[in-house]
């Protein structure tokens, strides 16, 4: 079933290092010569981001940060397991913990990937990719040096601004004046500019952003624009705005 699902709708992931790995990993689910399951030909320029591309190279930078502490803890593999299990069911959270597994043990370049990915994936949701590891990075009560060191490598590479980096990274990692960074502002902003940068910053999150990507993806971003709210409500309850 899971073979299926993200087999049938690979596009641009079929071509470059994403491509390299997928033919790796996928042959333990279906033939790649299988013209009904993939079609390399439909690997080109421009082409639209599918649910299954988005899927498959969150799963590749997944596997990636996993492994930069030199560990990969029971925690982290249950935030996977339990994200692709809400979404796709019971079946389907397995067979994605199958090829984390298989990805696992592959050397993954990760800058190659990444510009991969900022060719064709647009960018609400590369920032929601950003998003995703962080959360599987803090699943278990903590970041490890390494990996906030390869996120923001991962972050760099994927062409994010550091002002939305230090904004999702504000959403995660506990820090002083966290509301301000997730708003991209000083705390010495105005009372009209914390209201200005709440308006765009809610828009730039907004969950409508990556709907193409299915109802999955949404519901997930909607974990951002939430903390965007948060920190919006914090600053106005302590200011009286």
């Amino acid at each position: 079933m899971f073979g299926k699902w993200i087999g049938s709708g690979l596009g641009w992931t079929l071509g470059g290092p994403i491509g390299a790995l997928a033919g790796f990993v996928l042959g333990t689910f279906f033939d790649l010569s299988d013209k009904s399951a993939t079609d390399t030909k439909t690997y080109q320029l421009g082409m639209q981001t599918t649910p299954n591309d988005y899927l498959f190279s969150l799963l590749v930078l997944v596997s990636s940060v996993l492994n930069a502490d030199g560990k990969i803890m029971k925690s982290e593999l249950n935030y996977v397991k339990d994200f692709f299990k809400v979404n796709f069911g019971a079946e389907g959270a397995q067979n994605a913990l199958r090829i984390l597994q298989d990805l696992t043990r592959q050397k993954i370049p990760v800058t190659d990937v990444c510009h991969q990915i900022k060719s064709y994936m647009d960018y609400p949701s590369r920032l929601q990719l950003i998003h995703f590891l962080f959360g599987i990075a803090s699943s278990d009560g903590q970041i490890h040096p390494e990996e906030l060191k390869l996120i923001r490598q991962i972050s760099l590479s994927l062409g994010i601004s550091a002002a939305d980096y230090n904004s999702i990274e504000a959403m995660v990692v506990p820090k002083t004046d966290w509301a301000f960074d997730v708003l991209e502002i000083p705390a010495t902003a105005t009372d009209e500019q914390v209201k200005k940068a709440y308006r765009r910053i809610a828009v730039k999150y907004h969950p409508d952003k990556v709907s193409y990507l299915g109802e999955e993806i949404q519901l997930a971003a909607n974990e951002k624009f939430k903390k965007v709210n948060e920190a919006y409500q914090l600053i106005a309850k302590e200011r009286g705005i």
